[in-house]
């Protein structure tokens, strides 16, 4: 009815129903047959990490749900460059999705200007999925017990940190502590969770941020000690290590957000199909529990909201990072 009556003339319109009724049929039929195939869902990290550890988790309940195959897809490179690019020129027909997180969609386009894609433009945002803070931790055997100490040792003597990338909450937390306690440190990046945590242990680099989900194993096993967490308040997985707030650095706060998007353009129908899927798996007592242990809080939002969230996080770390002096990648 919407589309005959933008029609001009009764002719005219008596003679686009057929068709008009064909592609409110087609819209529908494109909900009710999707997914036909296959389902790639792409991350831009190497396995072990929270993006591919969610991105596998809701793979088996889709594929549950749908009885369609969804296939995780590590395509890791330039900090989830790669992995943006590889969806933002897919075929908007939902059979392509992404995990995408902060880092593609509000830190990398803050600190790269000129990024062969648009967060905003190129993508249709369906759910956020969850939100994590990023946790410093050392080796068992080092010296450095707190937050405070490590940043008097940083003060005397040359220090590096690992992290899971270039322009990752993990990288920006790294430089956020460096320009508020006033030290330096050397940023080795690497290309996901799994890879940095072997570095620390390794002992290639001296501390290391990332996830709770990827360090707690190594801190309970005794092979890593937690020095702080960046949010605001303690987590309830890890209830004994403090925040870096507590530890003389009021205001300090970093966060890493995930959620699923398809290429522009998806249709509608499929849209809610995708989203109404996925946040009845997130909302699944088990599926939270299994995270919530993690010190992964699982979050859910409808299309338009998670599409907000981009644009004002965009602005917002815009901004921050101006401040802090590091808008531009090396």
């Amino acid at each position: 009815m919407r589309a005959a009556g933008r029609c001009t003339a009764v002719l005219l319109a008596l003679a686009a129903a057929p068709v008009c009724g064909w592609a409110q049929a087609a819209s529908t039929s494109s909900a009710q047959d999707y997914p036909n195939r296959p389902i790639r869902l792409i991350v831009g990290f190497v396995p072990g990490g929270v993006a591919d550890l969610l991105a596998r988790a809701l793979a088996q309940k889709l594929t549950d749900a749908w009885g369609q195959q969804v296939i995780v897809d590590n395509r890791s490179g330039g900090g989830g460059l790669i992995s943006m690019q590889i969806v933002a020129k897919a075929a908007p027909d939902g059979h392509t999705l992404l995990m995408g997180s902060s880092t593609g969609f509000s830190i990398s386009p803050a600190l790269r200007p000129n990024l062969p894609y648009d967060p905003v433009r190129d993508y249709t945002a369906v759910t956020n999925v969850a939100v994590t803070p990023v946790i410093l931790t050392v080796p068992a055997a080092s010296s450095m017990r707190s937050l405070p100490e490590l940043i008097q040792i940083a003060k005397k003597e040359s220090l590096s940190y690992g992290s899971t990338g270039y322009g990752g909450a993990p990288h920006i937390a790294g430089e956020l502590l460096k320009r508020q306690a006033g030290i330096n440190m050397t940023h080795i990046p690497y290309k996901g969770g799994g890879e940095s945590i072997v570095a620390i242990m390794g002992g290639h680099v001296q501390a290391s941020f990332g996830a709770v989900s990827t360090a707690q194993p190594h801190i309970r096993g005794g092979r890593l000690r937690a020095l702080g967490v960046t949010t605001a308040k303690r987590m309830q997985a890890i209830p004994d290590v403090p925040t870096f707030a507590e530890q003389n650095l009021p205001g300090y706060e970093v966060v890493q957000w995930y959620g699923v998007f398809a290429p522009a353009g998806v249709s509608q129908p499929v849209l809610r199909k995708l989203n109404e899927t996925l946040v009845r798996a997130l909302g699944t007592p088990e599926f939270r529990e299994q995270f919530n242990a993690q010190g992964v809080e699982l979050t859910q939002s409808t299309p338009a909201a998670l599409a907000e969230y981009v644009r004002n996080e965009l602005a917002r770390w815009t901004k921050v990072l101006k401040e802090m002096g590091i808008n531009e990648a090396p």
